[in-house]
């Protein structure tokens, strides 16, 4: 078992809930935390890469020329 994770139990011995040391575990912490937000946006609408660039460059170029 990884060091600063913990699990619980229950009286039967199986686990219920694990405890992660947010010191030494800041990585796997990272990682749950997105997967937990990817999957609450994922039904979210979506936007092409190609608007999002073009609207992001189009206001880096507008900022230069002011």
């Amino acid at each position: 078992m990884a060091r600063g994770v913990r699990f619980l139990v229950d009286d039967a011995g199986r686990r219920t809930a694990v405890q992660i040391d947010l010191k030494s575990q800041a990585r796997l912490w990272e990682d749950f935390y997105d997967r937990v937000l990817a999957e609450q946006r994922a039904s979210e609408p979506r936007e092409p890469l190609e608007t999002v660039k073009k609207r992001v460059l189009g206001r880096r170029r507008r900022r230069r020329r002011g």
